[in-house]
């Protein structure tokens, strides 16, 4: 018997499951803050078009850092929809208090997703990249591949 597994044993917690209980509460959380930002708030000043992206639970279950992707905006307009819901958290978490069956609902903080923003900016340097390199090899008179060699041509 392993030492991790009769630590387990001996001390009666199952760890897994108590990691499983906060990533639980994360992903009902992502859903139901989903359905609140698209249906219950109802603020002008907020951008239409929010995407949760990621919920993040703490351990013991008091705190949730909820990331957020705004699609098209600039970083001034994403800065002050950050503030908006921030600002409006209270109002948000007595909405997911009414929604979700637990006993403690984590105090909501929201942060912008840059992720989505990193990966098509990434997508558009590859493709700068290929452009780039399919004009050199134009210029040089090599024959463009339909489909990159895999090495062995024929067997």
């Amino acid at each position: 018997m392993s030492p991790c597994s009769f630590l387990q044993i001996s001390s009666g917690i199952d760890m897994n499951k108590e990691y499983a209980r906060f990533d639980r509460l994360a992903q009902q959380m992502q859903q139901e803050m989903a359905l609140i930002l698209q249906r219950d708030i109802k603020d002008p000043r907020l951008h239409t078009m929010i995407t949760v992206s990621d919920v993040n639970v703490s351990k013991d279950l008091s705190h949730a850092k909820i990331y957020v992707t705004f699609l098209g905006l600039d970083a001034d307009k994403v800065a002050l929809n950050l503030q908006i819901l921030n600002d409006a958290s209270g109002f948000i978490r007595s909405l997911i208090a009414k929604r979700i069956q637990a006993r403690i609902v984590p105090t909501v903080r929201f942060y912008f997703d840059k992720s989505l923003d990193e990966g098509i900016r990434m997508a558009n340097l590859v493709e700068t990249v290929r452009r780039s390199d399919e004009q050199k090899r134009k210029a040089a008179g090599q024959e463009l591949d339909a489909t990159p060699s895999s090495g062995d041509e024929e067997e």
